[in-house]
């Protein structure tokens, strides 16, 4: 069975605007992937249609079946992580690997304060 891992410096989530996000990724496949990525991206979740937009993606070259690799992101200046009543916006780096539906995903806050803004109280 393979098994992908994602882990940050000094296992940190939480970061504001401009920061670095660096960590690394792992894997152990079962066969010869032709591509692994790490995807920066959003989502929402909560009431109504789920929304998402990829930011930006580490492709890394010529990956083979089992290995680590460092990636590198700035955190974006928008939009920040926020939970509400009927929605909640999280940001997230996800490990994908083709062929196949195999990933990893690990969520993270972006905010000017690094922690989630609460729209309700």
């Amino acid at each position: 069975m393979s098994q992908l891992k994602l882990g940050l410096r000094d296992n940190r989530t939480a970061f504001r605007p401009g920061e670095e996000i660096v960590g690394a990724a792992g894997w152990q496949l079962d066969r010869p992937p032709k591509s692994v990525e790490v995807r920066l991206f959003w989502y929402t979740c909560g009431k109504g249609t789920q929304d998402l937009e990829v930011v930006d993606t580490v492709r890394f070259e010529q990956p083979q079946r089992e290995e680590a690799r460092p990636f590198r992101f700035i955190a974006p200046a928008e939009p920040y992580s926020f939970t509400g009543k009927l929605i909640t916006l999280v940001w997230a780096l996800e490990l994908v690997v083709k062929p196949g539906d195999e990933s990893a995903r690990l969520e993270l806050t972006i905010s000017h304060t690094g922690q989630p803004i609460v729209l309700h109280r």
